[in-house]
């Protein structure tokens, strides 16, 4: 079970996420410096998201329970809370990487005719899952403690600012 600490965290990524998405969703006129380029809302670099956390994020999925595209879309979406926005056009490429490289095998829901394709992690993908936990846990770790720092450093003091502002002065 997350401590409060954990809950927290999750609550101020989540937080920043939704702030995040609702700029980006904004057109550029309304910004304060209409004319900037908007900013990206993906906290984890490129690299990073299509090396390291997407392929963690599925064959962790897929060892769950046998899944398909869509329905890991919608999953991953959820469980960053919409901090990463999957694609089609970025899932299954990697679907069909991960089914070529054996760590995951994709079936047919109706062979007899196109379907939805679910796949499932094989023992290979499940080893490869491992190793990747063990290299994104420090990342997620220190942008975690990062997060958390920004927060206080921040965030925190505005209890502060608020209760002196309101103190006759």
């Amino acid at each position: 079970m997350p401590s409060k600490g954990q809950k927290q965290e999750a609550e101020t990524l989540a937080e920043a996420a939704r702030t995040s998405r609702e700029r980006a969703a904004k057109p550029a006129a309304e910004e304060k410096g209409a004319g900037k380029r908007a900013r990206s809302s993906d906290v984890f670099g490129s690299e990073m998201r299509r090396r390291d956390i997407l392929p963690l994020l599925v064959l962790h999925l897929c060892a769950k329970e046998p899944t398909f595209g869509n329905r890991m879309i919608a999953e991953i979406e959820r469980i960053t809370d919409g901090v990463l926005n999957v694609n089609p056009n970025t899932i299954y490429p990697l679907l069909r990487s991960l089914e070529e490289r054996g760590l995951i095998k994709g079936e047919w829901e109706h062979p007899d005719r196109r379907s939805r394709r679910f796949y499932a992690a094989t023992d290979a993908g499940r080893a490869e899952l491992q190793e990747l936990v063990e290299t994104v846990r420090p990342f997620l770790d220190a942008l975690a403690q990062s997060v958390r720092r920004i927060r206080e450093e921040a965030l925190g003091g505005t209890s502060k600012r608020l209760s002196s502002a309101s103190k006759p002065r």
